[in-house]
Order: structure tokens, then C-alpha cells, then sequence
């Protein structure tokens, strides 16, 4: 699935609020000119040694007459520009500028002296490989890390925050926006449907959830939001719950008042009372529709999640019904 082809691109319209980019340079990024750099002696302490109280750098002590030099100059700086500001490069010519190579006791060049803090912390000598730069910087910078990856899972759970504190509207945006990074994002489509869903739009959620390619439809998440779906449009057909509400207060054994209700209040977003009505009918006939109100509570569950509090606090009762 691409962004043109994305079902969910510009669902909500005007109406989205809320947007996002991701994977995008920063706006301080620092240009090559600033990553790499020649220096000399007289500037040595400012574009290493203070240099390297900031981030890591690199200092790539060569000579013009040096043939391996002339073979890492192109490698180092293609891995450190990749880099894009986990490291800086510095370059000091040896024959112009030789008491900084003397002090560090180097003696054959190409020589690449890694400074953090302000002093030298390790080095490599030679021509070596554009893999090997990489794996030194990964051993002083530390690991690459994906920015665009953890701002979309920041925005994803800002968007969660707004979907559960009752504000669709904007969490929809925020779904919105991961979704033209990353169409085939799972959790953003779930989430975009559930917030068409709680906007009152469940035609429009079902026909969202329909067009999915198979592999994302079987999605752990994207299908407990098509059993919401279903539990919905079962409720609707189920008829007035005040009707329910009557029939148990004549009868508070009518068990199957009490599922029905229970599966009306689930949608209507009372998930503690659609859990107490079916506790109360495993607690009075286990038996009844084949310990269907069990069943029934096992769905809501599957549902709601594992860590959703209604989850947690009918899980407790459930288990002192199974195991008193």
C-alpha cells in the first residue's frame, strides 16, 4: 500500500487539526562544511579539543605525498557526512602542522585519532574499509538511531492519549499524518478506524478495514477493531435496553436480558456494567448458554486490551468465580 492508494489519507478532511513529518532533517542540521573541516595548530584546541565537548571528533592526521591517505580521504568523509552529525571530521596535514602528530607519538599516517571530551580515546592506522569506519564510529558515537522511527511512536502515543481521553477528532490527525509516512503502519490504521468509529462514522470504518491486503488484516490489533465493529452492529439490532432494564427488574434471573444488556452498554461505553452483567450470570448459572456469558466477557476483553483497566478489574473477578 502506497500513500496515493492510502484509504485513510485525508479521511477526516478539513476537519484534522493535527499533523506531522517524519524523516525529514532536522532544521539545525549541520551542513558537510561543518562535519569536516581542516584545521591547524593554532586552532587545534578549538576545533578538536572543545569541539569534542560536544560530540565526537575525528581527527584524520595525512600528507599530500601519502598515496593511502589519498584512498581513506573519500571513504571517511562519505561515512562521517552519512553520519550526519554523530561525528565530525577534522584533517590536519602533517607536513604543515607536525607538533600535534609528534605529542600523540604518531608515526605512520594515515592516522585517525577519535577525541570525546576533550581528550583522545582511540584511533585506527591505514587505508582501512568504509565497513570498519563505520563499525569505529558506532564504537564512539554509539548505534545509529531511526529519528523518524521514535517520533512516529511518539506521535503514536499522543494520539492514543487523545483517543482515550474522548478527543477522536485530533487523535484522528495524528493517525492521519504517521499514515502518509507509513501506510502500512498497523497501529495508525487500527487507530484511524477506531477513530472513525467513535465519530459516529462505522460504514466508513468497515468498508476501511474491508480494503486492507490480507497480511495487515490479520494483524492482532486491526482485528480486535473488527470485532469492535461487530459487536457494534450487533448491538444495534438488539433492540431498546430500557426494555432489558425492565425485564430484569421483573425477573433478575432473565439471563439473557442481562447478556443483551451487557452487550449494549460494552458499545455504549459502560465496559464495567457490561462486565458486572456478565459476572452476575456466570455467578448465577454457569451453565447458561453453554457458559456463553464467559464467552461473551472473553471477546470484550479481547477488545478492550490486556492492559485496559475494565480488562484488569473483570480479569480479577472472573478468576475469583473460575477458582473460588
Amino acid at each position: 500500500m502506497t500513500g496515493s492508494d492510502n484509504p485513510y489519507a485525508g479521511s477526516f478532511g478539513t476537519q484534522m487539526t493535527a499533523s506531522a513529518s517524519f524523516g525529514q532533517p532536522a532544521p539545525a542540521a549541520a551542513s558537510d562544511g561543518d562535519l569536516i573541516k581542516e584545521t591547524t595548530t593554532a586552532n587545534f584546541t578549538k576545533d578538536v579539543l572543545d569541539a569534542s565537548r560536544q560530540q565526537p571528533v575525528l581527527v584524520d592526521f595525512w600528507a599530500p605525498w601519502c598515496g593511502p591517505c589519498k584512498q581513506l580521504t573519500p571513504v571517511i568523509e562519505k561515512v562521517v557526512t552519512e553520519a550526519a552529525g554523530r561525528v565530525k571530521l577534522v584533517k590536519m596535514n602533517i607536513d604543515d602542522h607536525p607538533s600535534i602528530a609528534g605529542q600523540l607519538g604518531i608515526q605512520s599516517i594515515p592516522a585517525v585519532i577519535a577525541f570525546v571530551g576533550g581528550r583522545p580515546v582511540d584511533g585506527f592506522m591505514g587505508a582501512v574499509p568504509e565497513s570498519q569506519i563505520k563499525q569505529f564510529i558506532e564504537k564512539i558515537a554509539g548505534p545509529a538511531v531511526d529519528d523518524s522511527k521514535a517520533e512516529i511512536e511518539a506521535v503514536l502515543a499522543d494520539a492514543k492519549a487523545l483517543i482515550d481521553a474522548g478527543d477522536a477528532q485530533n487523535a484522528a490527525g495524528l493517525y492521519g499524518a504517521v499514515l502518509q509516512a507509513d501506510p502500512e503502519n498497523v497501529v495508525a490504521i487500527a487507530g484511524m478506524v477506531d477513530c472513525m468509529i467513535a465519530l459516529g462514522q462505522v460504514a466508513e470504518a468497515r468498508e476501511a478495514l474491508s480494503g486492507l491486503p490480507e497480511d495487515l488484516a490479520k494483524d492482532a490489533g486491526i482485528a480486535a477493531i473488527g470485532k469492535k465493529l461487530d459487536q457494534i452492529e450487533e448491538a444495534r439490532k438488539l433492540g431498546d435496553p430500557n426494555e432489558f432494564e425492565r425485564r430484569l427488574a421483573a425477573n433478575p434471573d432473565d439471563h439473557e436480558a442481562r447478556v443483551l444488556l451487557a452487550k449494549i452498554r460494552n458499545v455504549e461505553g459502560d465496559r464495567t456494567a457490561a462486565a458486572d452483567h456478565l459476572l452476575t450470570v456466570m455467578k448465577r448459572d454457569r451453565a447458561f448458554d453453554d457458559d456463553g456469558a464467559r464467552r461473551e466477557l472473553l471477546a470484550f476483553f479481547e477488545v478492550w486490551g490486556p492492559k485496559d483497566p475494565a480488562t484488569i478489574a473483570a480479569r480479577r473477578k472472573l478468576s475469583s468465580i473460575l477458582f473460588s
